[in-house]
């Protein structure tokens, strides 16, 4: 950082002093090319023009008015130039002022402006001779138009890319955020749904039948520590990827899948449910986010028929097809609370089959909920399946 600095200095010292020789030099030299040169030597302010950017500005200002008021350009009718060559001294200006446009800030950039546009109107306006008054002072104000607009552009340009990042980082977070909050809404709706079953059969037959509350309590044991487990391994992951965000947390667990539709079953049954579960097509290895969503849709169906269906038994229906996996839950029971909602869904605050078609309308799926004609409730997702790539000479 230091040697940075030193150079960033050193470059402007060297700056100046070539200004000072090219004032000074012998007077065979032109004052366009004594310009030329001027503006060659701004490559020596490249570490001030990235530090120090207004004063850099300040530099090429003084450089290029000494050069410009000291370093007369021969002129005589038979060397009526358009435009006077040691104006081009002001290019290094323009390019300086460019720069602060694009990255400074908006009142730093108004003043840089106003005060070198003044200065070289100034110059030009007063060292300018004859007819060439216009035409100079008309190419000064070109040059420097095109610095500034070039700059606006390019702030414009960085502030657009800023702006995508940061709608970008909302968009993530939001994704994210839904995401652990339909984790977390299936763990926990399906167990504490369980235990809250449960909880009122043992409170009930407590008295009467110690065997059947002592089984309600084991079930309440056990399904509380598997929730339990399942929040401590999603806190721990979030607790990783929030201190390591780029390689992200190792896995503690494998994510479910309708591998565990057994388990979850048992775990409704438990609860006084019978799932009678059918598979069709043929059986096959699907993607983890399918997989994912396909048990996760399972689970919520199966808890909001152990919560409102009001019925002993359901039915699931696993179909593998090629192009799409079809899931499908339904039971016989009460279907539908009052006129617009229903049961499973009847509380105004319930989330659950707004879960269920947030995971399918990210596989690009679809979802549909709602009574049967014959009573009930059904809950059909269609989620797509990639398709298989074909390998040429490879026999199967």
């Amino acid at each position: 950082m230091t040697r940075t600095r030193t150079a960033a200095w050193a470059g402007g010292v060297l700056y100046l002093l070539v200004v000072v020789l090219l004032v000074g030099g012998t007077r065979q030299v032109s004052g366009t090319v004594r310009a030329v040169a001027s503006l060659l030597a701004l490559s020596l302010l490249y570490g001030v023009v990235r530090r120090r950017p207004l004063l850099a500005l300040a530099m090429t200002l003084f450089g290029s008015t000494a050069v410009v008021l000291l370093s007369p350009d021969p002129f005589n009718a038979s060397m009526r130039a358009p435009f006077q060559g040691r104006f081009l001294a002001y290019l290094a200006v323009d390019l300086v002022l460019g720069l602060i446009v694009a990255t400074c800030t908006r009142r730093a950039s108004i003043v840089a402006v106003a005060v070198s546009f003044a200065l070289q109107f100034g110059v030009i306006g007063g060292f300018s001779t004859g007819d060439n008054l216009v035409v100079d002072l008309v190419i000064f104000l070109l040059a420097l138009a095109a610095s500034c607009l070039v700059g606006l552009l390019s702030r414009e340009r960085r502030e657009h890319a800023v702006a995508l990042r940061t709608q970008a980082v909302a968009e993530a977070v939001t994704a994210e955020r839904l995401r652990i909050a339909r984790e977390l809404h299936d763990m926990v709706a399906h167990s504490i749904g369980i235990v809250a079953i449960q909880a009122g059969v043992g409170s009930r037959v407590i008295e009467t039948q110690p065997e059947e509350a002592r089984k309600a309590l084991r079930a309440i044991e056990s399904t509380s520590r598997e929730t339990l487990s399942g929040l401590r391994r999603t806190l721990v992951a979030l607790r990783q990827a929030a201190s390591d965000p780029v390689s992200g947390p190792a896995p503690l667990a494998p994510t479910p899948g309708l591998a565990d539709l057994e388990r979850l079953v048992a775990a409704t049954a438990d609860a006084g449910v019978r799932a009678d579960v059918r598979t069709g097509g043929e059986r096959r290895p699907l993607p983890a986010d399918i997989d994912l969503s396909a048990f996760r849709i399972v689970q919520e169906a199966l808890t909001n028929v152990v919560r409102h269906a009001g019925t002993g038994s359901c039915r699931v229906a696993i179909e593998y097809g090629d192009e799409e996996l079809t899931v499908e839950v339904e039971d016989d029971g009460c279907g539908v609370a009052g006129g617009n909602g229903s049961a499973h869904e009847s509380s105004a605050h319930g989330f659950g089959i707004v879960g269920m078609r947030e995971r399918a309308g990210l596989l690009h799926g679809r979802l549909s909920a709602g009574p049967r004609p014959e009573g009930g409730f059904r809950v059909e997702a269609r989620l797509p399946l990639p398709v298989p790539v074909e390998v040429p000479g490879v026999a199967r």
